[in-house]
């Protein structure tokens, strides 16, 4: 039936919240009815549009592709139907489409948006377009341009998939044109596109194919949008409902109302379905469903409806005004307008049937408490009452289940405490019929769910097949329902495509349902074949009548060997009622127990143990005994032995330490594992930290790495003094505290428990102490570690209730979940655990991208991490039990089961748990006493039981030192533990083994406590002298021969030692059927294994094949045989030992274990050389003698032969050993004959650390965990996986074994709700992505695999990552040439002065030499003749960049360190603009332009200025156009603000550039303008949206810093000008405006002073030191010079930490100044930065500012440190070929070559390739003047760099300007670099050049070059030959530079 809005139930409208106003939820069931729901709102239909059929326009397929027959699918004939629809003829006249006018004025030209921009694919193929993220460029088709695409970018969520699915109703798209956002209807923005259409605009019609981008880069036609169903739109079936044949399509194309079907129309009443269904779940197909005006039901469907007009009415009348058509706040789906429809409802008991039974939810094995009630609810039932017989249980010994099916179920009354009633079954059969309905979007709507008749069908079929041991689970049936219905499905499906070849095939109807009539019958026919395991029982009346029967025939007795009873009723009309009975006693008792909750449980065993019902069980046991009591043998052996004992112990006792005295043989292989990392560990640790980063480096702001400088945590465990221990020691033994700085040296126990919280009562104040701390220090990250995550999920306020037993309940709620977490910026959460089902649900607090999860160890068998164990967990355990491995770990004991069962129906008032620890506590006695020689107790045990005795009491006399293994016996009842450990105790102590094995009861709530005899062992062998010394981990019990008892309802993180041998889960319990629960049991056993044995000394005496089979069937083969996986597999014997079918250890070969060897001390299974080690002995018998495999086939067949031989006798073997059970040897294992002698000592600890332990479960448990489905997954797997969450619904996809963590993740994610009781319930949030917490994390692992490790080790490396984020590497050399400084007569300042005199200053001679060591290859400048030889300056100096040998030193950064990008703290968010809050700082471009005479034309230049950085800048009022820079005034005097505006040239470091000054300037006011070229600029204003851009014009965006100084210094001095003018007009004299500028580079990051102390003699004792001080107060500072305005350069020293006192003796010095600079515009007007320049442009500038008489000063007590930065800078300029794309690197001698040469040109500027060639290559031009220092090249006007081997002479040809005296030196060389007319020949005359000396004329062209030879009457002293000319490897249009080089005559 279509099930429109008004059909849909309440619960799910509950479900939706707010759904409709457009808030999607995340599963696939919810998207649909938020879809539907928006459509009809929508819509303007007066019917609204039906929610669950036609999905996402996809479900139409099915029919359309019927209605398209023999059609060609393609492009041409889809239009050409298009347009055949849009004018066929319909059942109404069409109403013609009505455009709105489009607005006066716009562009209505086709192709073209209303804002007059073209779209046309043809004209914006090769435009950058930008598409925002998330959206797409798609080609839509307009009706006038048929040759044409118009582009539009789309938001993809509107777009369908690769199949056509998934496209969300509605719209959203941009025009590409304008840039207009934001259409949300396909209507507006076909109007705004000029699509000028006749018809309804709609998406699908027109939006055709994806735009894509191909190599080129330019836009093209792609694929083409795979709209599902609308290349053939279904289309509307005439009135001839009944025809078989579909009817010729006609369709109404334009009306807004529906054509209802006749048939239909005339009927008020919507009817109900074919197939009976619960009335809120009603099916899909019953009314034709209404979509866009259209129909596309199908035809069966059609007739379906007609065959049912005459049903009862379900829903009664449907009277619906509709839904308003737009969506408005006032009308919601829960308004009375929306809900009449429901409220109407006929069979009101049926909906309320329907309501209290699917109240829990329960899908899983453990419904919750409240509904196992025994009780029915009377509102559920009808009918007679049913009576349960009083001695129900009495007489029948068990108390049946009755789960209740479908329809009414009656009143019970009586006896109700004997039978249990329980709605898990109704539930599942619900959620199963509802949820065809999230499955519609995969094909045609009609598809019926499964009907109830199926339902009942397939139930009795899966009863029948369950074997008498088995327990019917809820998980198995819902998979059950599920493929059958997937597979009705599929054939349908399959039906519609064959038919597709037939022009109008008929639809083939469902397949023959089963009747309600039929359904007894063939259910009796189906459990005819069981052997009555199953009864079914007819009524004709009422349920009623067959429950009274049931109970009759158990009271008769008559149900003994039916194990389920199934009742069904068909009478009521049609539909079923019925119920189903479990009365199998094995399986009644399972089931009710797994009713109980684990405190239920509890309190049950102890009501029980208390109440003394238990006696009746031990009186049983003392019957069984043939010599009567148990206690009575005991005794008695007790007196018999006493004597004989106490003599032989004596000396057995003293054994060990006696050895360890004589030195004779002590056992070497104990050590007790300390902490250690892992390569693994290390891997996890790396990802957590990378997880940890991401988080900071994403936009949300959620956590800020840069602003912490140290770290701290808080480790939460569960309540379990063991795992509390556990912790601290791993915590202690790592060091991380040490680390982390967190304490001293002298680490105390206290000080360690600070950090590990026991999540007890008293957990409060150490977490509250742990908030303070938080909030106290924001500067350290803490991290809050939750490890063993899973344990405890109770929601704080269901804790709250009383019935909660244990107070620690929901206390990890309450601390970790509070506010003060949550909100806490410094607050790092990680979840650690090995079970993370339940934090991975639809409400989980933990993003999925947050999850880190433990790698494989391996891939394809190649092992990833170099590790020298192996681990060993469940796929492991599982692995071993499959054919073709050695022996299975995982066994069940088949003897011990029988006895329970057969117990169970003796005793059925006792819960099994109570009758199963009994039983176990009673053979672990039994096989104590049989090995102590009472052979008649041999019988009353299992061999499973007995071989765990014997190797336990065995094991500690094969060791010279007394090592054992470790017996855990798991028994997870508190009360039922404390039994066991009195009753093995007493035991133990009659049988006087008080020193052979310990047994140690674990309780969780308590510490361990071992006797002191085993206590002094324990010292002796750890080595330990504490006399307090107590074992407080199991993992010190290492070696210890002992029986744990380990109670407690879960383990609780615990770690046992490497001797464990025998992991004893047969008491677990076993109803408890929740992955979780039996991963985490099972987890005990994990286990890492050495794989690397030791190769143990083997002597080979003679052949092994005469060997006594006695000896093969030792106790101790088993050690051998369970081999180490891949440690020596690669030696493995081909053939395999043939296995039993059964994994019950009873009937396979390990039976073996207890022959009378067992008994011996001295036993050695045959070992073999080396290279046999790791197979199993009966591999090694056969491939160490004989070659041939027939002989070997025949060993094999022997070995196992002679052990199940030995399985036969033992009995007579154990009643044959000697009467003491512990004689010296034993004469059968004597090495009668030749054999293989092994030379080393047996202890069996160093066996069991070599293997994994074995494992014993309970048979159900064994069943699911070893039982796999198509996959290969483990049932287990594929369980509920925790207790406090739900199935989201029963109709999920299987989970499949190639699943890795994170899809698994995913999967419960989507398909598992907490219950209320979990703390996730209320994490709900209407936007999905609020409900994760940002700062949280999960890491999972298996178990015991070293997540404690790893953890501590993220703990240590995230410190120094935060560490190593607070330092930085700056440069650190010394300053070069010091030694060719001048001395000058006498210091002219004081070494305390703060400020240069200036009379004292003018009278300092300017020093030439550079000193900055980044110059240390650059050409030494001469100021006079040099007396001495230099020396080889770069000795060893490669030709290659400098960067990576210079010198550099971590540094931390301190409060006054400029930043980059990375940086953001609570301080500077507003200051970068970066405010979450704020959209990004708007900010404008203004150009400004201004003449430059010598450019010769006008600069244009463009700032970016941000609106909240305009009030430095002067706008013209009408225009607000950019009139000038504010500047200050010299007399200005204020601490608030720097003066000097900041000008930073920079390119290729939008990142990493150092442009937050915010701290340097200790948050004064100040300019700071960044200079980036103009293809830069874009993406400097994304990472710097709040900082003034200066955009270089285009033509310089190939220049080097030489044009961006220049440019600078222009500007500046021309809005020095402007400002003068400006403010001239307000009465300020020109000198008095702020004529400095600050030019800085890139990368200072800190600045320094040096406070000198003079109290001493003045002129000779004074001390200094240095401090960081922030770059503020060195501004101001300098800002605040006497006579400031008659400096033209101001700078400071390059930091170093090996600065001399000489350095700093001089406070100021008049010298070059590099880096950080403050440089006077108006003094420098006439003196030019070189803007052709690339490198030591700052010099060149020096030097001729000095020329030109100007003041350069250095503050010799500031310093700038420079931090290393690897991108950018110079380095961006990269030197190829123009021609070829290949990145070949280029020798830079290939930088010139001769002009008109076929050379092969370079990409690069001229002038760059010249300063490279002439720093490497600079001796061929100037051949004398190679390390000739005292005759350097004379360099006019200009400094080039010539290489550090040549010495160049500066002089600058300008009239009155400054030169060294030259008149008598004598010059190697003459260099004239673009000489301008100063240079004359009268000037070049007065310089003397030596004989042979080399001259280098470089000019623009070849032209100016030879003017320049006859300007300067060069060849009058110079000889020039024509092959003597050079250029620059440039093309012709990159302008090459030309060189003439000649002689001295």
């Amino acid at each position: 039936m279509g099930r429109n809005l008004g059909a849909c139930t309440p619960q799910l409208c509950k479900k939706m919240g707010n759904s409709y106003a457009g808030q999607l939820k995340t599963t696939r069931f919810e998207e649909v009815l938020h879809n539907s729901i928006e459509a009809s709102l929508r819509s303007s239909n007066v019917v609204p549009r039906p929610v669950f059929s036609q999905l996402y326009l996809e479900a139409e397929q099915q029919l359309s592709s019927l209605e398209a027959g023999n059609k060609v699918d393609n492009e041409e004939e889809e239009e050409e139907e298009e347009e055949a629809e849009e004018s066929s003829e319909s059942s109404s006249p069409p109403i013609i489409y009505q455009m709105k006018p489009p607005p006066e004025g716009c562009c209505t030209t086709d192709g073209f948006c209303q804002a007059g921009k073209d779209l046309r694919l043809v004209s914006v193929s090769n435009e950058q377009i930008e598409v925002p993220s998330g959206f797409l460029l798609v080609g839509a088709k307009s009706p006038n341009l048929p040759d044409h695409l118009l582009v539009c970018a789309v938001d993809k969520r509107f777009l369908p998939d690769d199949h056509g699915r998934n496209a969300l109703l509605g719209f959203s798209g941009n025009c590409v044109g304008c840039g207009k956002k934001g259409f949300c209807y396909f209507t507006e923005f076909s109007n705004h596109i000029n699509l000028k259409l006749t018809t309804q605009p709609k998406k699908q019609k027109h939006l055709k194919y994806y735009l894509v981008r191909n190599a080129q880069g330019t836009l093209t036609k792609g694929s083409a949008i795979c709209w599902k169903g609308a290349e053939f739109r279904s289309q509307q079936p005439s009135s001839s409902t009944c025809s078989n044949t579909l009817s010729q399509p006609s369709e109404n194309t334009g009306s807004s109302g529906t054509v209802m079907e006749p048939a239909l129309a005339t009927h008020p009443i919507i009817q109900a379905g074919m197939h009976p269904m619960a009335p809120d779940h009603l099916p899909t197909t019953a009314c034709l469903p209404v979509y866009n005006g259209k129909d596309s039901s199908q035809q069966h469907s059609v007739k379906s409806n007609v065959s049912s007009v005459a049903r009862p009415s379900v829903l009664g009348t449907l009277t619906n005004p509709g839904p308003p058509k737009k969506r408005h706040k006032g009308w919601s789906p829960e308004s009375p307008s929306s809900n009449e429809a429901w409220n109407l409802q006929a069979n009101p008991p049926v909906t309320n049937r329907n309501k209290n039974d699917g109240g829990g939810g329960g899908v899983s094995c453990l419904p919750h408490a409240a509904l196992a009630g025994p009780v029915s609810s009377p509102v559920v039932a009808s009918g007679e009452p049913v009576s349960v017989p009083d001695n129900l249980l009495k007489i029948y010994k068990a108390k049946p289940v009755i789960f209740k099916g479908h329809g009414n179920f009656p009143y019970l009354c009586g006896n109700l405490n004997d039978v249990i009633v329980s709605p898990l079954l109704s539930t599942c059969y619900k959620n199963a019929q509802s949820l065809s309905r999230a499955y519609e979007q995969y094909g045609a709507s009609a598809i019926q769910p499964i009907s109830e008749e199926m339902q009942l069908l397939l139930t009795v079929y899966y009863l029948v097949q369950l074997a008498s041991d088995q327990v019917p689970l809820i998980e198995d049936l819902e998979q059950i329902f599920m493929r059958s219905w997937r597979e009705s499905h599929l054939s349908e499906i399959r039906q519609y495509q064959q038919a597709i070849p037939q022009a109008f095939p008929q639809v083939p109807g469902p397949i023959a349902p089963v009747t309600s009539a039929q359904l007894p019958w063939l259910a009796g026919l189906a459990a005819s074949s069981c052997n009555d395991s199953v009864h079914i029982i007819e009524c004709n009346y009422s349920l009623a009548e067959g429950i009274s029967e049931m109970f009759k025939m158990l009271i008769e007795g008559k149900l003994v060997k039916t194990n389920y009873v199934v009742i069904i009723c068909t009478c009521r009309n049609r539909t079923i009622d019925s119920c189903i009975a479990v009365t199998g006693k094995y399986q009644a008792r399972i089931l009710s127990e797994s009713m109980l909750s684990p405190a239920e449980y509890q309190k049950e065993v102890s009501y029980e143990l208390v109440t003394g019902k238990v006696e009746a069980l031990g009186a049983f046991f003392s019957t069984l005994c043939p010599d009567g009591d148990v206690d009575v043998l005991l005794d008695k052996f007790y007196q018999e032995n006493r004597a004989h004992i106490s003599s032989s112990l004596s000396a057995l006792a003293t054994k060990p330490t006696a050895a360890d005295v004589t030195g004779t043989a002590v056992c070497t292989s104990y050590n007790l594992e300390r902490h250690q990392i892992r390569p693994f560990q290390l891997a996890v640790a790396q990802k957590l930290l990378s997880h940890v980063c991401s988080i900071a480096d994403s936009s949300t702001q959620n956590l800020d790495l840069g602003s912490f400088e140290k770290v701290d945590f808080l480790i939460c465990v569960p309540p379990s003094e063991v795992t509390y221990q556990q912790t601290l020691f791993h915590l202690w033994h790592s060091g991380v505290l040490l680390e982390l700085g967190l304490e001293k040296e002298h680490l105390t126990k206290q000080r360690v428990e600070q950090y590990v919280v026991k999540l007890d009562a008293e957990a409060q104040t150490k977490f509250k102490a742990f908030l303070q701390n938080s909030m106290q220090n924001p500067h350290t990250l803490f991290v809050l570690i939750h490890d063993h995550a899973h344990w405890d999920l109770v929601s704080a306020v269901h804790s709250l209730y009383p019935s909660q037993s244990d107070p620690a309940m929901g206390l990890v709620d309450r601390l970790l979940n509070c506010r003060e977490v949550k909100e806490a910026p410094n607050i790092v959460t990680l979840h650690v655990t090995s079970f993370p089902y339940a934090l991975q649900t639809q409400h989980t607090r933990i993003s999925p991208y947050n999850e880190i999860h433990w790698p494989s160890l391996y891939n394809n068998g190649a092992d990833l991490y170099h590790e020298n164990k192996k681990y060993y967990g469940l796929s492991e355990f599982i692995d071993s039990t499959l054919s073709g491995h050695s022996l299975p770990l995982l066994r069940y004991d088949s003897s011990f089961e029988a006895m329970v069962m057969a117990l169970g129906k003796r005793f059925p008032r006792l819960h099994s748990a109570v009758i199963r620890t009994f039983v176990l506590v009673q053979h672990y006695s039994a096989a104590m006493m049989a090995v102590c020689g009472l052979s008649q107790m041999k019988n009353y045990t299992t061999v499973e039981t007995l071989e765990i005795t014997q190797n336990l009491i065995n094991s500690s006399r094969q060791c010279p030192s007394g090592h054992g293994l470790m017996v855990v016996l798991r028994i997870p009842c508190i009360p039922l533990a404390a039994v066991a450990y009195e009753r093995l105790n007493h035991v133990r102590e009659r049988l006087a083994l008080e020193d052979h094995f310990e047994i140690i009861l674990g309780n969780p709530n308590s510490g361990i406590s071992i006797g002191k005899h085993f206590l002094e062992q324990l010292k002796i062998w750890q080595k330990i002298e504490d006399a307090e010394w107590r074992p407080q981990t199991y993992l010190e019990l290492e070696g210890l021969p002992c029986i744990l008892i380990f109670s407690g309802m879960d383990p609780q993180g615990e770690s046992l030692p490497r001797s464990l041998r025998y992991c004893d889960l047969r008491l677990i319990n076993s109803s408890c059927l929740v992955r979780t629960a039996l991963e985490q049991e099972l987890g005990l056993a994990a286990y890492f294994v050495s794989s690397e044995i030791p190769v143990e000394k083997a002597v080979a005496v003679n052949d092994v094949l005469e060997s006594d089979p006695e000896k093969l069937s030792s106790t101790d083969n088993e050690d051998e045989e369970t081999v180490t996986e891949g440690s020596a597999s690669e030696n493995r014997s081909p053939v395999k030992r043939e296995r039993s079918g059964s994994h019950d250890s009873a009937a396979s070969s390990t039976s073996s274990k207890t022959s009378s060897t067992a008994f011996c001390s001295e036993t050695s299974p045959p070992m073999v050389t080396a290279g046999e080690v790791g197979k199993s002995p009966h591999q090694v018998l056969s491939s160490s003698t004989e070659e041939s495999v027939n002989k070997t086939e025949r060993q094999r067949l022997k070995v196992d032969k002679d052990s199940k031989l030995s399985a036969k006798t033992t009995q007579a073997s154990i009643t044959s050993s000697s009467p003491s059970p512990f004689s010296s040897s034993c004469p059968s294992s004597a090495p009668t004959h030749s054999s293989f002698v092994l030379q080393a000592s047996q202890c069996s600890m160093t066996k069991a650390s070599q293997q994994p332990p074995i494992v014993y479960l309970p048979k159900l448990v064994y069943d699911i965990v070893t039982s796999a489905d198509s996959t290969g997954l483990p049932k287990s797997s594929s369980l509920l996986p925790y207790h406090s969450v739900l199935w989201a619904s029963s109709f999920r996809p299987l989970m499949s074994k190639m699943m890795t963590c994170t899809e698994q993740s995913l999967y419960y994610r989507q398909w598992t709700v907490p219950k209320p009781i979990h703390m996730d319930y209320n994490n709900r949030n209407e936007g999905r992505m609020d409900t994760f917490h940002p700062r949280r994390l999960l890491l999972s692992g298996p178990p015991q695999i070293g997540k404690t490790g790893a953890y501590l080790q993220f703990l240590s490396i995230l410190s120094r990552m935060l560490i190593r984020l607070t330092e930085v590497d700056v440069y650190d050399e010394e300053e070069i040439n010091t030694d060719l400084k001048e001395e000058t007569e006498q210091y002219r300042h004081q070494p305390g002065d703060a400020w240069p005199d200036l009379e004292t200053f003018r009278k300092m001679p300017f020093d030439y030499i550079i000193h900055d060591p980044k110059y240390e290859d650059a050409s030494l400048v001469c100021s006079r003749v040099q007396k001495t030889s230099c020396g080889d300056r770069s000795a060893n100096r490669k030709q290659e960049d400098l960067y990576m040998r210079r010198q550099t030193t971590r540094m931390r950064l301190s409060k006054y360190a400029a930043y980059n990008t990375y940086h953001h703290c609570e301080q500077c968010h507003q200051y970068m603009g970066f405010n979450p809050r704020y959209q990004l700082y708007e900010s404008t471009l203004h150009a400004f332009a201004f003449s430059y005479s010598m450019l010769g034309e006008e600069i244009q230049l463009h700032f970016i200025i941000p609106k909240s950085k305009e009030h430095h800048f002067v706008f013209s009022h009408p225009g607000r156009q950019l009139e000038s820079m504010r500047l200050p005034l010299v007399t200005d005097k204020s601490q608030d603000y720097i003066k000097s505006p900041t000008f930073t040239p920079t390119t290729g470091r939008h990142e990493h550039g150092l442009f937050n000054l915010y701290h340097a300037m200790d948050g004064a006011n100040h300019l700071h303008v960044l200079v980036v070229k103009e293809y830069e600029m874009a993406i400097y204003k994304k990472y710097w949206p709040n900082h003034i851009m200066l955009v270089l014009p285009s033509i310089f965006n190939s220049a080097g810093v030489g044009a961006a100084h220049f440019l600078i210094k222009e500007l500046s001095y021309h809005n020095l000008e402007l400002e003068r003018n400006r403010q001239e007009e307000l009465g300020i004299k020109p000198q008095d405006i702020w004529p400095f500028i600050v030019i800085s580079d890139d990368s200072c990051v800190m600045w320094n002073t040096i406070e000198i102390d003079c109290s001493g003699d003045r002129k000779s004792e004074y001390t200094w030191t240095e401090r960081n001080i922030s770059l503020k107060q060195i501004l101001q500072h300098i800002e605040t010079t006497p006579n400031i305005t008659h400096y033209a350069l101001i700078g400071m020293r390059k930091w170093s930490s090996k600065t001399k006192s000489g350095e700093i003796k001089e406070p100021f010095s008049c010298c070059h100044v590099h880096d950080f600079v403050m440089l006077n515009v108006d003094l420098t007007q006439n003196v030019q930065y070189n803007q052709n320049r690339f490198m030591c442009d700052d010099v060149d500038f020096n030097l001729r500012a000095h020329s030109a008489g100007l003041l350069i000063c250095r503050f010799n007590r500031f310093s700038v440190m420079k931090k290393q930065i690897a991108v950018g800078g110079q380095r961006s300029f990269h030197i190829k070929s123009k021609v070829s794309d290949n990145p070949v690197s280029i020798a830079p001698a290939q930088y010139i070559c001769a002009p008109d040469s076929k050379h092969t040109f370079l990409a690069a500027p001229a002038q760059l390739l010249l300063e490279k060639y002439l720093q490497y290559h600079s001796h061929r031009f100037f051949p004398l003047s190679l390390k000739n220092y005292s005759h350097p090249v004379l360099s006019v006007d200009c400094y080039l760099n010539l290489g550090s081997q040549i010495a160049v002479c500066y002089v600058s040809s300008r009239p009155h300007s400054l030169n060294i005296s030259c008149s008598d030196m004598i010059f190697s060389g003459l260099l004239l670099y673009l000489c301008d007319s100063f240079v004359v020949a009268s000037f070049l005359k007065k310089f003397h050049f030596l004989k042979g000396a080399t001259l280098c004329v470089i000019c623009q062209d070849r032209n100016s070059l030879r003017q320049t030879v006859v300007r300067l009457e060069l060849e009058d002293e110079w000889q020039f030959r024509l092959r003597d000319e050079f250029q620059t490897a440039n093309a012709k249009e990159d302008k090459p530079l030309f060189f003439l080089t000649g002689r001295h005559i």
